[in-house]
């Protein structure tokens, strides 16, 4: 089944989420944080942190769950290490003030190790680990989220999609950056395949009694999502064991909600307070000549013959590159029309009159 696409350029989708968050009353700077990490997750072709998130912000600030203005507050702190809390403010926001400080950190004792709680969704895991990729280090961020996934030979979710983000820079420009879901899928993904009436593919996800499933309904009405390796005999249980990591690092570290106790998702009765992570390593502080040895080991591998012709050897990262280029060419980013025109319907629901436009539609 072919799916519309339609171009909207990167700075009209920056305007918009910008003018949707205002609207609602979010601080200017807050808003445009927040836009920034959607359009970034848009560009690297992350869409189900992008853009088709833009209604669940909305929806948490009107229902006062989420703090519209105020600054996140160091808690406790060490040379290499900080407790934040996040006072309730947009994920990002938390996000963007705790990598900051721990790469403040790094760059005085090679590492900084950062968590915050009472913080709420913070868009694409990649986007706080590549602020340390910009500056030459090694950077990491996990965060909890909502119980979305079923554990290894259970049927009830008691864990988040609970992603993990690894950057590290090489030469030139180049760099490793893993940005991925602990869950099989993220959960937009299965939205984005039921908006579009698309089933999904067998291991994503299970319904009520903890089948696998193809049905995006199923999944999302009683089931779940199911461990990266999907059922336990593909391996299913390891990524059950790193969902289970992730809130080693975030929930418990922090003090934050965790597990079945972190509500339900996109329910908008109490704050969410997440527990997330973020830590900046100084390469400079390890042996000497770690960039020329990143890009060796990048090479290596996208070098490899590849079992199909053409599809080559990718590396963490280089997908999301690939995604950068392709709205380059385009001048623009492409989104499913019907996300363009659910969200346009949003921003009418609130009063906002300069909507995305839906007419370039490409193929």
């Amino acid at each position: 089944m072919s799916v519309t696409r339609c171009l909207v350029a990167q700075e009209e989708v920056q305007k918009f989420i910008e003018k949707c968050m205002l609207t609602v009353g979010t601080r200017a700077s807050h808003a445009r944080s927040l836009a920034e990490v959607l359009v970034e997750g848009d560009k690297r072709g992350h869409y189900s942190h992008g853009l088709n998130r833009m209604d669940l912000y909305i929806k948490e600030i009107k229902a006062g769950i989420c703090a519209k203005d105020g600054e996140p507050v160091v808690e406790r702190e060490s040379a290499a290490t900080a407790l934040v809390d996040g006072r309730n403010l947009l994920g990002p926001v938390v996000g963007n003030f705790c990598m900051s400080l721990a790469l403040r950190k790094a760059r005085d004792v090679g590492i900084g190790w950062v968590v915050a709680r009472g913080s709420n969704h913070y868009g694409i895991a990649g986007y706080y680990a590549l602020q340390a990729v910009k500056e030459n280090m090694i950077g990491m961020s996990f965060t909890n989220t909502s119980p979305l996934v079923v554990p290894t030979r259970a049927k009830e979710c008691t864990l988040g999609t609970n992603p993990i983000s690894v950057g590290a820079p090489a030469k030139d420009g180049d760099s490793f950056v893993l940005d991925m879901a602990t869950s099989a899928v993220a959960l937009g993904k299965v939205e984005l395949h039921d908006r579009s009436g698309l089933s999904i593919p067998e291991g994503w996800g299970c319904d009520a009694q903890g089948r696998l499933s193809t049905e995006p309904s199923q999944v999302l009405q009683g089931g779940g999502l199911v461990p990266v390796g999907g059922s336990e005999t593909t391996g299913g249980y390891k990524g059950y064991g790193l969902g289970m990591m992730v809130e080693v690092f975030c929930g418990m570290l922090a003090g934050s909600q965790y597990s079945r106790h972190i509500r339900t998702w996109r329910v908008t009765d109490r704050a969410a307070n997440l527990g997330q992570c973020f830590v900046a390593i100084n390469p400079e502080n390890f042996a000497p000549g770690f960039n020329d040895r990143m890009s060796d080991l990048l090479s290596l591998h996208r070098s490899l013959e590849p079992a199909e012709p053409e599809k080559p050897v990718l590396v963490p990262g280089d997908p999301e590159r690939l995604h950068e280029e392709e709205c380059r060419s385009l001048g623009g980013i492409p989104y499913h029309l019907s996300v363009v025109n659910y969200m346009n319907d949003v921003a009418k629901s609130i009063g906002v009159t300069s909507l995305l436009p839906a007419d370039r539609v490409i193929h």
